[in-house]
C-alpha cells in the first residue's frame, strides 16, 4: 500500500514538482472535519492556519500554487504555500486522522525529496504534559504517547524530527485523556490564554525559520 501511495503521489505531483519547490515544511496535526475543529487535539491545525493568514499575500505566497488551502488527494493532506522569512514554505494539515499522520508527511517528502526532515521539517502538535498555552521546541525525541507524532516517527524511521509542542493541559486522570483532547478548550482558556499563546507559537515558528531551531528554543522555551 505504501508503494502504491508513493507512485500515486509522484504521478499526480508532477505538475507541482515542475513549479517552485518548497524549502521548508511545516506540519500542523489534527483531525479532519468540523466536529474536531475547536478541540484540543486540533491546535496544530489552528497554529498553521494562523501562520498562513499572517503571511497571506506575501510576494512568494502564490508561487504558482494559489493563495488558498487546497486538498491534495494524492498526499491526503490540505496544502498551502506561503513565503516566510525569505523561505518558500509548504504548510500541511494531514487529512488521515491523527494516528495516521505519518502517511501524509511521508508522501510529501517523497514528492519533494530536496526537503530534509532533520532540518527543513517542523511538526506542530498538542501536548498533554504542558499547561495550556505553554510551548516547547525540540529537535528530536520520542512520541511521548502522542499518536500523531509517533506515527510520523514510525513512517520516517527516525526520531530526529523537530517539533513544536503546544500545551493543552491534562485532565488529571489517565483514563480521561481521550475525552479531554477531543473536547474544545474551556471558555476561559479561549479568552484569557489562547490568543497570546497561539500568537507566540506562530512567532516561534517564524524565528525557527529565520534563525534556526536552537536560537528559537533559547527564546521561547525559557519564556513559556
Amino acid at each position: 500500500m505504501q508503494r502504491v501511495r508513493q507512485l500515486w503521489s509522484r504521478f499526480f505531483g508532477a505538475r507541482q514538482e515542475s513549479v517552485r519547490p518548497p524549502t521548508r515544511l511545516i506540519v500542523g496535526l489534527g483531525n479532519p472535519g468540523s466536529k474536531y475543529r475547536t478541540t484540543r487535539h486540533n491546535v496544530g491545525f489552528r497554529i498553521v492556519e494562523m501562520l498562513a493568514d499572517r503571511h497571506s499575500g506575501d510576494q512568494g505566497d502564490r508561487g504558482g500554487h494559489g493563495d488558498v488551502w487546497r486538498h491534495d488527494r494524492a498526499l491526503d493532506a490540505k496544502l498551502r504555500f506561503v513565503e516566510i522569512e525569505g523561505q518558500h514554505c509548504l504548510l500541511i494539515q494531514p487529512q488521515t486522522f491523527m494516528n495516521r499522520s505519518g502517511a501524509a508527511v511521508h508522501a510529501v517528502l517523497s514528492r519533494w525529496p530536496s526537503l530534509d526532515p532533520k532540518t527543513d521539517l517542523l511538526v506542530v502538535h498538542d501536548d498533554l504534559d504542558l499547561p495550556t498555552g505553554n510551548i516547547r521546541l525540540r529537535p528530536s525525541g520520542g512520541g511521548g504517547g502522542h499518536r500523531g507524532i509517533g506515527d510520523i516517527l514510525h513512517e520516517l524511521d527516525s526520531q530526529q524530527i523537530p517539533r513544536l509542542r503546544f500545551g493543552v493541559g491534562h485532565p488529571g486522570q489517565a483514563g480521561a485523556v481521550i475525552d479531554w483532547v477531543l473536547e474544545p478548550f474551556g471558555v476561559e482558556e479561549e479568552s484569557a490564554i489562547l490568543p497570546d499563546a497561539l500568537a507566540r507559537a506562530v512567532e516561534a515558528i517564524e524565528m525557527t525559520i529565520r534563525e534556526g531551531l536552537t536560537p528559537a528554543m533559547g527564546q521561547f522555551n525559557a519564556n513559556s
